[in-house]
């Protein structure tokens, strides 16, 4: 009989370890750890994992760096230790891109949540499981939905502290921060604390938050329905308007995973407002104002979507090298020679593409791409009661015309 393909045999064992080190291990993860040649891991793990008799090899900064030696040893038997589970915001999701699942192995370990879960009472499905670690505070503000709880993996020691000045400039003051120490060991250590005026001290680095989050009156709760106020965007005037940002959100329907390109892009609002449907959309928003482009990672920032990317530049040309959208949004710019043809052009089949104008020259653009390509084409009227004297009257604001396209 020929030999197994190395391919098919797991070489790469993924050990999730927690503070009790060793003696948390179950017996096949510490005999993996035993027979590989060579151990990844941070200093923390090593200390927790003890004496090893296999060559150790710390993580280098960036952590990509060790991936092709890693790759190197395929077919060898080689060791990754982590923290808990791998897969819960962890390296094995990195690897698992790297490494076909057929050659791996993984010994998990509780996860942060699943501990902090059992320490708080928390039913984890009713739990939103966030991290903070190498990412940006405002990728919390989402989440600030008035009697939620959430977890959050902190960065460092000086997260808590960060987490609870955020919730009290924003009106969630009345919160509850508990703060959970090195769950798992003999260091292990809970308190609790509200936002404002949050003043625990020497917290470990190593913490997880549970956050219980109480809303006042004045909090600023980013709703979960498209249509913020109009208030919310810091902008010049050139802003896609509350209602009409809802009925184009619905036109461009994000699905997961999907890349918006937003051209120009004005206050970011559609960009904003599409990143805000579900965590993991992605949008560009492409901005020759080099003023609105500063505006626009501003607002993406306050809203709670900081990995919104701003391209500097007017289009057709700043669109060169982008990566492929999944929707395009065209709310600026549609009557620049090649705009509309460079954007229909880098769809994919399925792709969808929308435009706003009120202008008639916009309308003209639109209308003969309508005739050239068919699609949906409908104006958009919106009036608003105010006051005429002592009563009350309709002023419309400026109709718009809408394209939306869907390429074959």
């Amino acid at each position: 009989m020929s030999p197994e393909p190395v391919s098919s045999r797991p070489w790469l064992t993924l050990v999730g370890i927690g503070e009790d080190g060793r003696a948390g291990l179950s017996s096949a993860a510490g005999a993996a750890l035993d027979a590989a040649e060579c151990v990844y891991g941070g200093r923390r793990h090593f200390a927790l994992a003890g004496d090893l008799a296999a060559e150790t090899r710390l993580w280098p900064s960036p952590i990509a760096d060790a991936y092709p030696g890693i790759l190197a040893r395929r077919g060898r038997p080689t060791c990754i230790l982590a923290t808990g589970d791998p897969f819960h915001y962890g390296i094995g999701a990195e690897i698992a891109r790297l490494v076909p699942a057929d050659e791996l192995r993984v010994f998990a370990q509780p996860s942060a949540f699943s501990l902090a879960c059992a320490r708080l009472g928390w039913a984890i499905a009713e739990t939103g499981c966030l991290t903070l670690h190498g990412r940006a505070l405002p990728n919390l503000v989402p989440h600030l939905q008035p009697g939620a709880r959430l977890l959050v993996l902190s960065w460092d020691g000086t997260t808590p502290a960060a987490v609870a000045a955020l919730l009290t400039e924003r009106g969630f003051g009345g919160s509850t921060l508990t703060v959970l120490e090195a769950m798992g060991g003999s260091r292990e250590r809970s308190r609790s604390a509200q936002a404002e005026g949050f003043d625990l001290e020497d917290i470990d680095p190593l913490n997880t938050l549970g956050i219980v989050v109480v809303a006042a009156p004045d909090a600023r709760v980013v709703p979960l329905a498209p249509g913020l106020d109009d208030a919310w965007f810091e902008n010049d005037g050139q802003l896609t308007k509350s209602d009409i940002r809802a009925v184009t959100l619905a036109a461009l329907r994000p699905c997961t995973g999907q890349l918006l390109w937003d051209i120009g892009a004005g206050a970011g609002s559609i960009s904003v407002e599409w990143m805000l449907r579900r965590p993991g959309l992605h949008a560009l928003a492409i901005e020759a104002n080099p003023a609105r482009a500063a505006r626009i990672r501003r607002n993406a920032a306050q809203l709670g979507v900081p990995g919104l990317v701003v391209v500097e530049g007017a289009a057709p040309d700043a669109l060169t090298g982008l990566a492929q959208p999944d929707a395009v949004f065209i709310g600026g710019g549609v009557t620049a020679a090649g705009v509309l043809e460079r954007a229909m052009d880098a769809l994919p089949a399925r792709g969808r593409l929308v435009s706003n104008v009120v202008t008639l020259e916009g309308e003209a653009m639109l209308l003969a791409a309508f005739a050239r390509h068919g699609g949906n084409l409908k104006r958009l009227s919106v009036a608003r009661a105010d006051p005429v004297g002592h009563l009350h009257g309709w002023r419309p604001a400026m109709p718009v015309t809408q394209w939306v396209w869907v390429k074959g």
